[in-house]
């Protein structure tokens, strides 16, 4: 089954859209081996292609040993501050072997041109470290 975004038409559908066009970090929650829920802010694209975000990971992040013990995840954005605004995808990570470096991504590079100019020189800087491309296929979508 494949996962669709709500109707862009509709207010929630139209906000969900603009977020995952302008946000710049998502809140990634994977399960550590002791069940317990393990949020990290990262960066990321949305491919409307596949209906998939592509995160790029640490090679020695925690995170990627959970998703081996569980590939069950969450992402959110950050809220409003007063308890609006909410969306959560909920679906499975794996790791891909299939997409290019980070800094082989145009999208990817263009979207954070500041951020990895600023944080690591350049977009090769921040591929050496970050090498693990995952894409998380989601499932289901919620909020308000």
């Amino acid at each position: 089954m494949t996962f669709h975004l709500p109707d862009p038409a509709t207010p929630f559908g139209e906000r969900v859209a603009q977020r995952l066009r302008n946000e710049s970090i998502i809140w990634l929650t994977t399960i550590d081996t002791k069940g317990l829920p393990q949020p990290t802010p990262v960066w990321f694209l949305w491919d409307e292609t596949t209906s998939t975000f592509l995160i790029y990971s640490l090679t020695q992040a925690k995170r990627l040993a959970y998703l081996q013990h569980n590939p069950q995840v969450a992402l959110n954005f950050d809220g409003n501050g007063k308890g609006g605004d909410i969306i959560v995808f909920t679906g499975q990570a794996q790791v891909s072997h299939d997409d290019p470096s980070a800094d082989q991504l145009p999208n990817f590079v263009e979207k954070y041109r500041a951020l990895l100019t600023t944080l690591f020189t350049t977009p090769a800087n921040f591929a050496s470290k970050y090498s693990v491309a995952l894409r998380i296929h989601p499932t289901a979508i919620r909020g308000h």
